[in-house]
């Protein structure tokens, strides 16, 4: 059993809706955080003024397709659904015109959280990694390939557990939309082919419970189903 959770971390590569692969390398995951007003408020945070950034390593990633793997043993571990944008070409302090060009994908990926880890973290003023950057942190969906990312473009996604919703998001309530926070990540950190960001999530985060079913859907282009296990 061990063995066959280790050789899905080690096996995961980025496919499309189809199932093909992709063929770009497996990167980092840039993530933004406090980026829908409803999930701020809903954790009783505060508005950056900036986006805020954290990033996870490629060991994070897995198959969203596959049993989300949750550690069971540091507190509750939360859902954190976001739109995932795939990048396809190098981005360094691009203007957002720029960056469009170099969207290849679209998906869904969730920022698994350690949350009582992440509220002992805050208290101590220590980054959040422990808490956000665990190996299977970051399961992803399928991608959507498109050639480009326009200002207009906007997505509306959702979240079942156990067939009842706990978070619906639309991309056009994000505070800091796509193509700015691209612009503005690569004004800090180099993007590179295979990089992901994830663009933050709405409200209605709550602890993931082993045999939990789970349902992610981007509108109109991805539906995926899957059960929650433990390490």
């Amino acid at each position: 059993m061990v063995a066959s959770k280790s050789a899905q971390r080690i096996s995961y590569r980025h496919n499309n809706q189809h199932g093909q692969a992709i063929g770009l390398p497996v990167g980092k995951v840039v993530c933004v955080g406090r980026n829908y007003l409803d999930h701020i408020q809903e954790m009783s945070s505060q508005v950056s003024e900036v986006p805020l950034l954290f990033m996870k390593p490629s060991t994070a990633l897995v198959d969203m397709r596959e049993p989300l793997i949750i550690p069971t043993t540091q507190g509750e571990c939360h859902n954190e659904l976001e739109v995932a944008v795939l990048i396809g070409a190098k981005l360094t302090k691009v203007t957002q015109e720029q960056a469009s060009k170099a969207v290849c994908a679209i998906g869904l990926g969730l920022d698994l959280t350690l949350r009582d880890e992440q509220h002992r973290l805050k208290k101590t003023g220590q980054p959040w990694e422990r808490a956000k950057s665990f190996d299977g942190s970051c399961p992803l969906s399928p991608f959507v390939l498109i050639n480009s990312l326009a200002k207009d473009d906007h997505f509306l996604f959702q979240l079942h557990i156990n067939d009842q919703l706990v978070q619906s998001g639309d991309t056009r309530l994000m505070l800091t939309p796509m193509l700015q926070l691209i612009a503005e990540i690569s004004d800090y950190f180099t993007l590179l082919p295979g990089d992901v960001i994830l663009t933050g999530t709405p409200k209605g985060v709550v602890p993931l419970h082993v045999d939990d079913k789970v349902t992610a859907e981007l509108e109109g282009h991805l539906s995926i189903s899957t059960r929650v296990s433990s390490q």
